[in-house]
């Protein structure tokens, strides 16, 4: 008799549902992991609303993924035993194209993303690479625990724009990753500037400690970062809205030799004063998921560096998954971050 098991089945846009499927086959290489809790992500909402061009139909939603290792596989770290708790790198890689063969695998030209490109992680048992997966600590409720995976973005992000003690980074875009890269930010010892067109989102911002935020539809933004700066303008800008207009705008936030990390999808192609990168010489860095950040992430959240609770706006069970995804999409303000446990 075929065993069966429970996932959230996204069918096509604006269908998604609690469906049953076959159990998962290990391969070799592969690890069987217990689900015991995911997060919802943006990506997982653009799939409903089918604006996101990389998902394909029928799909299993969910990468940011926490479980417990239920059979081993060739390649597990050393450190991760059956039984042990993990969470999932999402993103898999060939290991043989030109950024793989350099270290840069979240990059891979063919790069396979579960819940977008390949079947996700929304489901009651998956089976995942055993080299891509990472042990969690224990002191976190399990709620919290998948809010690594989105830290590891914002952590990249910085990583790429090299962000030092002392600097100044802009951060555009509120949501939890913009809102999580400015509490690093302070972590690093420099100074956040977040700006977003959502006043609820910056004053709760203000209320964790971040004392900069700039509504740009309320207030001259250049100006009033010009000021902060003591007229330098930001050394770093982060882009973590998507928007086009944000994106053009990280060339006017940024300093003189400035670095700007591009961490937002946009939907269409953004027209840029081009002259103003040779004339501040900016360097210009696109960053894509994370690569080697679980680590961190997981000790910030542990060390509560990053306080896991001021980011989940809500806790849900499986079962309510598809009504909260569908009012992910119709409110998003409304909401922050919301985790699933089985």
């Amino acid at each position: 008799m075929t065993k069966l098991i429970r996932a959230i089945c996204l069918e096509e846009p604006n269908k998604v549902s609690v469906k049953e499927i076959t159990y998962p086959q290990k391969g070799n290489n592969d690890v069987l992991i217990q689900v015991e809790s995911m997060g919802i992500c943006g990506s997982d909402i653009g799939a409903y609303r089918g604006t996101n061009p990389l998902v394909t139909y029928p799909r299993i939603l969910g990468h940011e993924i926490v479980g417990r290792i239920i059979e081993s596989g060739i390649g597990m770290p050393e450190n991760v035993k059956v039984g042990d708790r993990v969470i999932v790198d999402p993103y898999v890689y060939c290991g043989k194209c030109y950024p793989c063969s350099i270290g840069r695998t979240n990059c891979c030209e063919s790069l396979k993303v579960i819940g977008v490109h390949i079947d996700g992680g929304m489901q009651e048992v998956i089976r995942h690479p055993a080299h891509l997966i990472t042990k969690v600590p224990y002191n976190l409720p399990i709620n919290q625990l998948p809010l690594a995976e989105p830290l590891t973005i914002a952590l990249h992000a910085l990583h790429r724009a090299n962000l030092k003690e002392n600097e100044h980074i802009v951060i555009i875009g509120a949501g939890a990753i913009g809102l999580m890269a400015a509490l690093v930010a302070i972590q690093y010892g420099a100074t956040p500037i977040l700006v977003d067109i959502l006043d609820e989102r910056l004053e709760y911002a203000k209320s964790l400690g971040i004392e900069h935020i700039i509504n740009p539809q309320k207030e001259d933004d250049r100006n009033k970062i010009k000021e902060i700066t003591n007229g330098r303008m930001a050394e770093v800008v982060m882009e973590a809205s998507g928007a086009n207009s944000s994106i053009k705008n990280t060339l006017y936030y940024a300093s003189f030799a400035g670095r700007i990390a591009l961490t937002g999808w946009p939907k269409a192609e953004t027209p840029l004063p081009t002259n103003l990168i040779t004339f501040k010489e900016l360097n210009i860095y696109g960053s894509r998921t994370s690569k080697g950040e679980f680590e961190e992430a997981l000790n910030m959240l542990s060390t509560h560096k990053i306080n896991a609770s001021n980011i989940i706006t809500k806790s849900i069970n499986f079962e309510e998954i598809p009504k909260f995804i569908s009012e992910l999409s119709n409110n998003p303000e409304n909401y922050l971050k919301i985790n699933a446990i089985f």
